[in-house]
């Protein structure tokens, strides 16, 4: 990667400069206390849902199995974003390293290009348990829940390494300021020094594939569910069949709502204030809200949750009585 600065910066700066959320240094603070707070929140809501599937044993079924490892996903997801970023906010330079930023760029596409993968495979199981319930359990095995599993991880992580290597082969030029709080192929690529029409091309091809295959499943799974659920001849059969789909429904329209309007066209230019909202609401409040959403919707979850609550209140009770 050859780097070629203007010469007010070529002895100061030593990589790419997230610009973040500019504002004064107080408003830097709150902002970085209230991503703290929504970063903690985050770990616990989704390590809550880890912990509710693997001390329950009606849990360890194929659904909350792929939901516990979705759940484990969205804490690297968000890991690999907001820390960066709580430490820019009480930075002064804002630098993150070449290689720093290329790595970030790394592990957020792969776990976003994980995530809809998950998603699809959620969505599979939804259609084999609504679909064809009396194949289901011989269908959804725990070798073929984990061969899924494992399959989301390879995909998810293979995908973005040629892209990623050949935008780290390019000259950048000028200040090297990225108007972005992460690493985005959007930005980055405005820094160039000469435009590629092969390397947009590249981006344009491989960046939208891992979002539009499985959206695609999903959309064909959840077409395949809903005919079959519209045949039911009760509203009580049809409330429940629709009741364990809710969530993942929601899910998915919230991380996909969002995702397709940035990566759709990555090579699309939008305001740098919209490219910030809109990754803040995917990246940062949907690893946040999604436990909210699989523990409100769902009984088993909720009854899970307060049995841990339970335990860990029993346990402080003992632990103080002790003392």
């Amino acid at each position: 990667m050859k780097i070629f600065s203007s010469p007010s910066n070529s002895s100061t700066i030593t990589g790419f400069i997230l610009l973040g959320f500019p504002c004064p240094r107080e408003g830097q603070i709150l902002l970085f206390v209230l991503f703290s707070i929504v970063y903690l929140l985050t770990l616990m809501g989704n390590t809550s849902i880890i912990c509710a599937v693997y001390c329950d044993q009606k849990l360890h079924i194929p659904m909350y199995l792929l939901l516990a490892n979705f759940s484990f996903l969205e804490i690297w997801y968000v890991t690999s974003t907001v820390p960066n970023m709580l430490a820019n906010f009480l930075s002064d330079t804002k630098v993150i390293s070449f290689s720093g930023c290329f790595l970030q760029f790394y592990f957020f596409f792969s776990l976003g290009s994980t995530e809809c993968f998950f998603l699809a495979v959620m969505a599979f199981d939804r259609y084999l348990a609504i679909c064809r319930p009396l194949h289901y359990p011989a269908l959804m095995t725990g070798r073929l829940c984990n061969i899924l599993v494992i399959s989301c991880w390879i995909l998810g992580f293979l995908w973005f390494p040629v892209p990623i290597i050949i935008i780290s082969q390019v000259s950048f030029c000028g200040s090297r300021i990225i108007d972005h709080f992460l690493c985005d192929p959007g930005p980055l690529l405005a820094l160039t020094c000469k435009k590629s029409p092969l390397i947009e091309l590249v981006f344009s091809i491989l960046s939208p594939l891992p979002l539009i295959i499985p959206f695609v499943f999903i959309m064909g799974s959840y077409t395949l569910v809903l005919a079959a659920v519209l045949k039911v001849p009760s509203a009580s059969g049809k409330r429940k069949a629709f009741s364990t789909c809710g969530s993942h429904l929601a899910v998915v329209a919230l991380f996909y709502g969002s995702v397709l309007v940035m990566y759709g066209s990555p090579t699309s230019e939008h305001e740098a204030g919209m490219q910030k909202i809109v990754t803040l609401f995917y990246s940062v409040l949907t690893p946040l809200l999604n436990p909210v959403i699989y523990s409100l919707r769902n009984k088993h979850m909720k009854i899970a949750l307060k049995e841990i609550l339970r335990k860990i209140k029993n346990w402080s009770t003992k632990k103080a009585l002790g003392n």
